[in-house]
């Protein structure tokens, strides 16, 4: 009798829980409908699908190396004309966008309205904890504020560091010619320019020399640190359910990641008798150390690695990618590679400076049309923090605004803009630096975000990526 009232509650509670659930669905419809006749709004196309099934795909497609392309292969589907959807991620809306004008709300007419959701946060804090660029509010101002000073002009244009390993990577290059006529043999470039800027970044980040903490060398900590961040974008793709995503793999390589930078960081602040606050001018020939200048506005060991790993995992491999992606455009386009040669030779005759890389035109453009080639950052996602629209993707010609609730995810697929005929001419896939002539890049070209969150060391990057091109 016991046991026949035991099912009975758990039959009842379930019932109840389902048409709890049926009528919370039932009220938000209910109030999406509502709130799109009351701001005159049209729903984008949808995708149907079952979410679970487009979590596999998107998962199979990352590990392919394909990502870029399965988001715009979802647009495409429903039409090339096509530029903001809708469709489910296991139980959650998603709405994507490749239109410049969805992008220039969300970045900067109605970026009040627009934030990182909980889910980087959740899916990146074993790995880099609570850092600027996983944190929202008065902890992301306060991570903002702390960073900004060291990035600025005077910090980033010594390129002592950067010529010093530039150097020893060109020794190493040398070490495979081939033959007699001076040219190397076939050899895999990605993980030599991997190792360069892993060096380059250590070091501004750590100091010169930093080689071994405790058990874990500067080679492991690389390694543990890639294998950990591809962990990273299948927790994110899986939401609110990220958490659910680790293994005791990932732990060891967060234990390791986080014990290299523990023993640098108790080194350095104990050996450094940095001042709170302490203000010092930018001494020439001086090299620049994040931790050190860091150490200057928090003595917190918790907050100065999360800061600095934060840093490095958005700068090191993501610029490796560009260097490599530019290479190889190169490799295939002789005639760009000429003319790109001829401008370097006339333009650093007496050296490489900040000044001269940033006037050196075809560079830049060969630069932004590797970016805009690779996609090396394809998408880019954001959640709504209150009740909003955005201009443009809805109805049946897709010139209608977009209803958003509140915690709505949207992806803006920054390839997918990249790839758009009609904005960039008829063969946007081709390499052209050519096509960036007298161009200047509005909303449709992002690849470092835009409005509050820009990444902070957009500069820093674009220089070290023409500094190693040279």
């Amino acid at each position: 009798m016991a046991f026949l009232s035991y099912t009975a509650l758990i039959l009842s509670a379930t019932a109840f829980l389902i048409l709890h659930l049926a009528i919370k669905k039932c009220l938000v419809t209910r109030s999406y409908h509502i709130q799109n006749a009351q701001r005159r709004c049209n729903p984008p196309p949808y995708i149907p699908g079952w979410g679970i099934t487009r979590l596999l795909d998107a998962m199979k497609a990352s590990r392919e190396d394909r990502m870029p392309q399965y988001v715009v292969s979802l647009l495409d589907s429903v039409g090339p004309s096509v530029h903001t959807i809708d469709a489910r991620m296991l139980t959650d809306k998603l709405t994507v966008t490749r239109d410049p004008a969805n992008v220039e709300a969300i970045f900067a007419g109605q970026a009040a309205d627009f934030d990182i959701g909980p889910n980087r946060e959740n899916s990146f804090k074993p790995l880099l904890g609570v850092g600027v660029t996983t944190a929202r509010g008065e902890k992301w101002k306060h991570g903002r504020a702390l960073l900004r000073p060291q990035f600025s002009r005077e910090q980033i244009s010594d390129l002592g560091v950067e010529e010093r390993h530039v150097r020893a990577m060109l020794e190493v290059l040398e070490g495979k010619v081939a033959g007699d006529d001076g040219w190397t043999g076939g050899f895999d470039l990605q993980p030599i320019l991997s190792h360069l800027t892993h060096k380059v970044a250590i070091e501004m980040l750590y100091g010169e020399g930093v080689n071994v903490s405790g058990d874990v060398t500067s080679g492991e900590f690389s390694r543990h640190l890639d294998a950990g961040k591809s962990w990273l974008y299948e927790r994110m793709m899986m939401g609110k359910f990220g958490w659910l995503f680790g293994s005791s793999a990932f732990r060891g390589h967060c234990k390791a990641v986080h014990a290299f930078v523990d023993g640098i960081v108790e080194t350095r602040t104990r050996s450094g008798d940095f001042k709170l606050n302490e203000k010092e001018e930018v001494v020439s020939g001086k090299n620049f150390v994040f931790l050190d200048e860091l150490s200057k506005h928090t003595q917190d060991p918790l907050e100065l690695r999360n800061e600095t790993l934060h840093v490095l995992s958005a700068s090191w491999d993501t610029t490796a990618a560009l260097i490599g992606w530019v290479f190889y455009f190169l490799a295939r386009n002789t005639q760009v590679h000429r003319k790109l040669r001829a401008e370097i030779e006339t333009a650093f005759a007496d050296g490489i400076t900040f000044a001269n890389l940033r006037d050196c035109h075809y560079l830049n453009d060969t630069i932004n049309e590797a970016f805009r080639c690779a996609g090396v950052i394809p998408v880019i996602e954001r959640m709504t923090t209150r009740d909003t629209t955005l201009p443009q993707g809805g109805g049946a010609t897709g010139q209608d605004s977009i209803y958003l609730p509140k915690d709505s995810r949207v992806l803006i697929s920054t390839y997918g803009m990249q790839m758009r005929s009609d904005i960039w001419g008829n063969d946007p896939e081709g390499f052209s630096p050519e096509r960036w002539f007298g161009r200047k890049a509005g909303y449709e070209f992002v690849p470092f975000a835009g409005g509050p969150r820009k990444c902070i060391g957009r500069n820093f990057a674009l220089i070290s990526a023409n500094g190693d091109t040279c």
